[in-house]
């Protein structure tokens, strides 16, 4: 995973939501940019979850970065890993 395009869809304005999929098939919403914080590495992320849970990825393990559907119009972003 290309931590470029992560950080582009976070920085998008206004932001459109966004699902990573990991190598173990789990799929984690980024509902709004303040949910996704980046290590200062570059190698891992954290996800906040609304009920104060968190999930550290490791982005050697992201498979795939998709918008919602419903904001496809918006801002096209699909990355699939190479």
């Amino acid at each position: 995973m290309k931590i470029g395009i992560l950080r582009e869809l976070h920085e998008t304005r206004p932001f459109v939501p966004f699902t990573i999929t990991l190598a173990d098939g789990r799929k984690m919403h980024v509902p709004h940019n303040e949910f996704l914080a980046f290590f200062p590495s570059g190698s891992a992320v954290m996800l906040t979850h609304s009920d104060d849970r968190f999930t550290l990825i490791d982005l050697l393990l992201v498979t795939a970065v998709d918008v919602d559907p419903k904001y496809q119009t918006r801002g096209k972003k699909s990355a699939k890993n190479s």
